[in-house]
């Protein structure tokens, strides 16, 4: 079941933390707007052909972080997002989630008609900044403004509490854009061993 605006605002400042919320119209009537916050990772090309999302290369140039580059614009100046370009970026507002609310965010129609995806689901407990994952599908550059509220998430209430802390995670508490932790994964340990075992 999705959280309606009197709901959500029975749990704010309660079990459910959004800070700050700048106007009381970011509470719609089944969402909440978010905003772009001001630190970016902006997807670069590099000298390597590809990023390494396997352990089977040892060659430390083909990972993740040198593919990315960090920049910050302050509230209300713009960031320029290519045709094609991915950037981490995270909400200005800090969120903290109950243990049995999911938050599922997409773009605001207006950004999305644009030509603007993200796909970003989080989960229960979770606490930090918003982090999203943000591509340009349209041919042309997208000039956005830091602040505007590009974003909005719907709440869903799960049956009962989820034990979500039991588990490591790899993005939690994080108040900047986090890199991709997909070397992290255990299955690619596996497979790796897997790969060397029949590949010498």
């Amino acid at each position: 079941m999705y959280l309606l605006k009197k709901q959500i605002e029975k749990k704010l400042n309660k079990d459910l933390f959004i800070r700050p919320l700048l106007e009381a119209d970011q509470i719609g009537e089944l969402t909440v707007d978010f905003r772009l916050g001001y630190d970016f990772l902006v997807s670069v090309q590099g000298r390597e052909p590809f990023i390494d999302a396997s352990l089977n290369n040892a060659e430390t140039s083909r990972h993740t972080g040198n593919f990315f580059h960090k920049t910050r614009r302050r509230p209300g100046e713009t960031f320029l997002l290519h045709p094609s370009q991915t950037i981490l970026a995270t909400s200005l507002e800090y969120v903290k989630l109950p243990s049995d609310v999911l938050l599922i965010l997409n773009m605001r129609s207006s950004y999305s008609r644009l030509g603007l995806m993200i796909s970003t689901i989080i989960q229960p407990g979770y606490c930090g900044c918003i982090s999203i994952e943000l591509t340009n599908a349209n041919k042309n550059p997208i000039n956005l403004t830091v602040g505007a509220r590009v974003f909005q998430g719907r709440f869903l209430q799960l049956d009962g509490v989820t034990n979500y802390f039991s588990t490591e995670r790899k993005y939690i508490c994080s108040v900047r854009p986090q890199l991709s932790a997909v070397t992290t994964d255990s299955d690619l340990e596996l497979l790796h061993n897997y790969f060397l075992k029949n590949n010498g």
